[in-house]
């Protein structure tokens, strides 16, 4: 009842963020989906493993993702009210609503995703982000903004299509097998019973189709063109909670085709789906110079890094888990900051920004840091969880894979570094009057700050609990 209570709210608030305009009941109702989420979230963790309205089911991947969601919803939220107010002033009380209605229900549609039960349901609250994202990549309502939304519903509209063909094809595996019920719970328990034929057809549709929002090749474009036209806030939602969304169906997936003959083959797939990827963001990342585009190459990376700790097994499936967490606390830190970047320099080109020490320092520092834990150096927080999958590929005698995947990543480092460095301190091409420069709060910074200070401490000192909760969701795959 929880649930539907949260998603009942969770309408309600939309459908008056859209026909409301005012703009003091706008946020008002913002703060309140806030509230509500921190309680929805809260309530979760405290009714572990729980079945709720036959579909949905509290485990502790879902919880994990769930927190962590409730955990960066906070700062987006407070972000995307500074975006609205500060960085762009001319906001009309109708697109505003729509801008917050259409978060809300990514934020809602995400979170309750995780926690789903059942393959018919994860997809229909996948295509429920589709449209949501959809919404907040078209908020600047121009030309390119209208380029980025067509291109991702398209993909995103193939990508649903091949996971509703994987569907099809695991429900003739399970009507073979005598089974009726389609929860993840049932096909795993009865994986013995399934058709081979059919569930290797039904995998490789549903990972082919979840890449879309892993950010994983095939269907990668979605995202960078998606996380490049849409607000900074909103980039900051799609490079972090959707990407777990995409995992998470992954994951399930995985977790049955993990105890039947067909483990080596889903190996093998996830592996050349993520050495590609990995591949694919160093040739973008040493060429790139649009800032947006970039951080978005990188999470095409590290989510190539998370399907190969997944598939290497043993201490890998943990550090997947842990690696996509980390992942999701400092990738909005920097999405985050690009806002201010952008009101400096008026611009998302590498070539017309620079010394963004002179004018921003509070801001250049987190820049720093973000990059320091977006490439894993230490003490990042990101380099735990990346030493364990490296660890984990040794272990499964990947010694090529392991090779490739450093040679691919020093190159990665090299152009994510000279593009931050040259961000961070070589002048700029235009010589900027540090006084026609808009004057940035520090404060509007520590958000971001508490977002990567968070990744290095459970990295470094996970809680106990924390750990358990990885832990037991790995015991879904070993």
């Amino acid at each position: 009842m929880i649930i539907g209570a949260f998603l009942a709210g969770v309408l309600l608030i939309c459908g008056c963020l859209i026909s409301n305009r005012n703009k003091f009941v706008n946020y008002l109702l913002v703060v309140l989906f806030g509230i509500m989420l921190l309680a929805f979230g809260a309530y979760q963790y405290n009714n572990l493993n729980t079945i709720q309205l036959s579909f949905f089911k509290s485990d502790s991947l879902g919880i994990l993702l769930l927190l962590t969601l409730c955990f960066i919803s906070v700062p987006v939220l407070f972000h995307s009210y500074r975006y609205i107010e500060k960085f762009n002033p001319d906001e009309t009380p109708r697109s505003r609503g729509l801008f917050f209605a259409a978060m809300v229900l990514l934020i809602s549609a995400c979170g309750v995703a995780y926690l789903s039960n059942h393959i018919a349901v994860t997809w229909i609250f996948v295509e429920l982000t589709t449209l949501s994202a959809s919404v907040l990549i078209y908020h600047h309502r121009n030309i390119r903004a209208l380029e980025g939304v067509w291109k991702y519903v398209f993909i995103c509209a193939i990508s649903i299509t091949f996971i509703y063909v994987g569907i099809l094809f695991l429900s003739l595996s399970l009507k073979q097998a005598g089974i009726d019920d389609m929860s993840f719970d049932s096909i795993r328990a009865n994986y013995n019973k399934l058709n081979l034929f059919w569930l290797k057809l039904s995998f490789l549709f549903i990972f082919t189709g979840f890449t879309a929002k892993l950010g994983l090749v095939p269907m990668f474009t979605a995202g960078v063109d998606a996380k490049d036209k849409a607000p900074a806030p909103a980039g900051a939602l799609l490079a972090s909670i959707l990407m777990n969304l995409g995992f998470v169906g992954i994951y399930r997936v995985y977790a049955i085709i993990a105890h039947t003959p067909l483990h080596s083959w889903a190996n093998t797939v996830i592996i050349i789906a993520a050495l590609l990827s990995v591949f694919v963001s160093a040739v973008y990342m040493t060429r790139i110079r649009n800032i947006k585009r970039m951080l978005a190459y990188s999470g095409i990376e590290h989510m190539g890094l998370v399907m190969l700790g997944l598939a290497a097994g043993g201490v890998g499936v943990y550090a997947a888990i842990l690696h996509i967490i980390l992942h999701t606390l400092v990738k909005p830190a920097l999405f985050l900051q690009y806002n201010q970047i952008y009101w400096v320099f008026q611009s998302k080109s590498i070539y017309d920004v620079g010394n963004y020490f002179k004018y921003n320092k509070t801001g250049a520092i987190v820049v720093l840091l973000a990059f320091i834990s977006a490439t894993a150096m230490p003490p990042s927080g990101l380099f735990v969880s990346e030493f364990l999958i490296f660890q984990a590929l040794f272990q499964a005698h990947y010694i090529l894979i392991l090779v490739t995947v450093l040679i691919l990543l020093t190159l990665i480092i090299w152009g994510f570094g000279s593009n931050t460095f040259k961000l961070l301190f070589s002048p700029s091409p235009e010589a900027m009057d540090k006084s026609t420069i808009p004057e940035i709060n520090p404060w509007e910074s520590f958000s971001q700050y508490v977002l990567l200070a968070v990744a290095v401490y459970i990295a470094y000192n996970p809680p106990q609990r924390f750990v358990e909760l990885i832990q037991d969701a790995v015991k879904l795959i070993q």
